[in-house]
């Protein structure tokens, strides 16, 4: 009797390591195919295959027992994780923001949405009849508390008449983004980051490399109003969407505000590719 509850234990025990074990490659699992899903698309899809090239060369070396060449990539791969390192740090950063992000709660509600959507359109619309160049930021679950910091604190209830003052030319502020949080203008005249990327058009002048500059390191939505055209534009995910009116950026908005960020990429992608070469 007592071997047959020895054996059942046992039984049991193993039952038990199975499924540590089944758990254990699910989650490996599952973080190399989210990892697979963030890179797709983007440069760092070549440099991971270079990377399994790296690592094939050096496992085909130690099978062929190739002393010289295990040796050769055995002393660089150290100094190859610090430069991976270097060269993904804007994907290692988005990474660990979406990680460590939370839920807006009550933020963005239904009826604040609408209440911000309204008033941005309303203003961009306004200053694109009056072709009045203007960058105006919507912060999400990314914080832009480094950008803010570059302008003029204002923390004020966002309004139509805020905006359009603001960008008014020859006031005090009008050079710049603002920035909004929620239904409140953060700040305003903040400086942003310009776009490096080679296959942006030279069309482009500074607002619009400025947009996709940031949204190209933050999830935040841009709105720009070109000043030599009056063309309105939305940026996310360092994708640009032009030739805007006022209905069909407030439909842009809500989709982009109200939806995820994989299904925001993906509609943007189909309805407008980055980097056009229509005159801003």
């Amino acid at each position: 009797m007592s071997a047959w509850f020895d054996q059942l234990a046992g039984i049991i025990r193993s039952f038990d390591q199975w499924w540590i074990d089944a758990l254990d490659i699910l989650v490996v699992a599952f973080i190399i195919y989210q990892l697979l899903q963030f890179i797709r698309g983007t440069h760092a899809v070549q440099v991971a295959l270079g990377g399994a090239v790296f690592i094939a060369l050096y496992w085909t070396a130690r099978w062929l027992n190739l002393q010289t060449v295990t040796w050769l990539v055995r002393t660089t791969l150290p100094y190859a994780v610090f430069g991976a390192i270097v060269i993904f740090q804007a994907e290692i950063r988005k990474v660990l923001a979406h990680v460590g992000k939370t839920p807006l709660f009550g933020l963005f509600s239904q009826h604040r949405t609408e209440e911000v959507i309204d008033e941005v359109v309303l203003a961009a619309t306004t200053l694109a009849t009056k072709k009045i160049g203007a960058i105006i930021v919507i912060e999400r679950e990314m914080g832009l508390r480094s950008y803010i910091e570059t302008g003029i604190a204002l923390d004020a209830l966002l309004t139509y008449d805020l905006l359009v003052n603001i960008f008014t030319p020859e006031t005090p502020l009008h050079d710049g983004a603002v920035v909004l949080q929620g239904d409140r203008v953060a700040a305003a005249g903040c400086f942003l980051p310009l776009t490096v990327s080679p296959e942006l058009s030279r069309a482009f002048g500074s607002r619009h490399r400025a947009a996709i500059g940031l949204s190209e390191d933050t999830d935040a939505l841009a709105v720009v109003v070109s000043e030599e055209t009056g063309t309105i534009s939305l940026v996310i995910s360092g994708h640009l969407q032009r030739g805007l009116d006022g209905h069909a950026l407030k439909k842009a908005l809500r989709g982009a505000l109200e939806t995820s960020a994989d299904s925001e990429k993906n509609e943007f992608l189909a309805e407008g590719p980055r980097g056009a070469s229509r005159k801003a």
